[in-house]
């Protein structure tokens, strides 16, 4: 609303700038219109110009300069032909001066993110610490483990929540679901806790992109602009976003990397919840929450066994751990196995003790 105000203040300003200056003599009514349409087009420009990068607008300053040099030179070897008459050369060289500049400009701002600012010293020493920004996405507020993350210490730079996510955290929040008003009660209330962390700078943007619907493409955009990185656990924000060329950080993959290793060959022992998909499968979870699937471990559903890790999956949403239960077929030989070793000990230890009974009969016999 503030904005507002400073705008509709500019306007009246330039009207009463016209009322004073009078461009069009004793025409105040065209002297009105003219100055009233003066600072709409200021506006629009202003409006505009705030959805440009910094080096966008650098780029298209330069531009224009360059435009203005080149349309002098010009004006100079036009200024010398003298078969043009006075009125037309004062247009050609104002046509020039124009065309040129626009040329510039829009050449500049085009390849003005090829600019490097860091050359320019401490004129723009804020990029380094908008590098240090981080964008946060919807799903990783109401994830939580990003509140956790803060604490540690391990993320450093101001933490951006754009208006826009806040706006889609109270729809959630606000929702008629209980599950989803739920997690959007649970996103504003990690949001409270992140900014309660001490060293921890929480900033709340109003930029928006209203040319853009998608909230994950309004966040790449003001990453971009910020030259920030976004953090999320989206898996497909996360392939979008590189694609873009902005930096992200998955709280999944840094959960996936701080994850025990398990090497196939390795026995562990997992309690089995539920069955798998597949046949005579069963599923785990570690403590972590990384999923185990156990062949042949459909029957040992509710109990705790030993498997063998045969294989590791490792992807961008998570760890998956497979490995094998023996099958009855294989247990049996095995069991066998042991009854025969016992009955061959039992044989052994019992030998002597029958050798021992039939000396204790000759004995009696010959007392008798």
């Amino acid at each position: 609303m503030d904005l507002w105000i400073i705008r509709a203040l500019l306007v009246a300003a330039i009207i009463v700038s016209g009322y004073f200056i009078r461009p069009f003599g004793s025409n105040l009514l065209l002297t009105y219109i003219f100055c009233s349409a003066l600072g709409l087009v200021i506006l629009l420009i202003e409006i505009r110009i705030r959805k440009f990068s910094m080096k966008t607008l650098l780029g298209a300053a330069l531009g224009s300069l360059l435009g203005i040099v080149g349309a002098s030179l010009i004006s100079m070897v036009i200024g010398r032909m003298s078969f043009l008459e006075p009125q037309t050369e004062t247009f050609v060289q104002i046509l020039v001066l124009v065309l040129m500049t626009y040329i510039g400009m829009v050449s500049g701002a085009n390849k003005g993110e090829y600019l490097d600012l860091s050359t320019f010293g401490g004129v723009f020493s804020d990029s380094a610490v908008r590098k240090t920004c981080k964008v946060l996405d919807t799903s990783v507020i109401i994830d939580g483990r990003i509140a956790d993350i803060c604490k540690t210490g391990f993320l450093e730079g101001t933490l951006v929540v754009p208006h826009f996510v806040l706006r889609e955290l109270q729809q959630i929040a606000d929702s008629a679901d209980s599950a989803k008003r739920n997690r959007g009660r649970r996103g504003l209330d990690v949001l409270e806790k992140i900014k309660g962390v001490p060293g921890v700078a929480v900033q709340i943007v109003e930029k928006d992109y209203p040319d853009v619907k998608e909230v994950d493409l309004k966040l790449i955009e003001l990453a971009k602009e910020l030259t920030a990185k976004i953090v999320t656990n989206d898996f497909n924000l996360n392939k979008v976003s590189q694609l873009r060329g902005v930096e992200v950080l998955n709280i999944n993959e840094l959960a996936n990397a701080l994850k025990p290793v398990v090497l196939p060959g390795e026995t562990m022992k997992v309690f089995i919840l539920k069955e798998g998909k597949e046949y005579n499968q069963g599923v785990a979870y570690l403590d972590d929450g990384t999923m185990v699937v156990v062949d042949n471990a459909r029957r040992m559903i509710g109990k705790t066994i030993a498997t063998q890790v045969t294989s590791v999956l490792q992807t961008t949403a998570g760890k998956m751990i497979f490995g094998r239960f023996p099958e009855e077929s294989e247990m049996v030989p095995a069991a066998q196995q042991g009854r025969q070793e016992r009955r061959i000990s039992y044989e052994k230890n019992s030998v002597p003790s029958r050798v021992n009974n039939v000396e204790e009969d000759k004995e009696r016999a010959k007392g008798r």
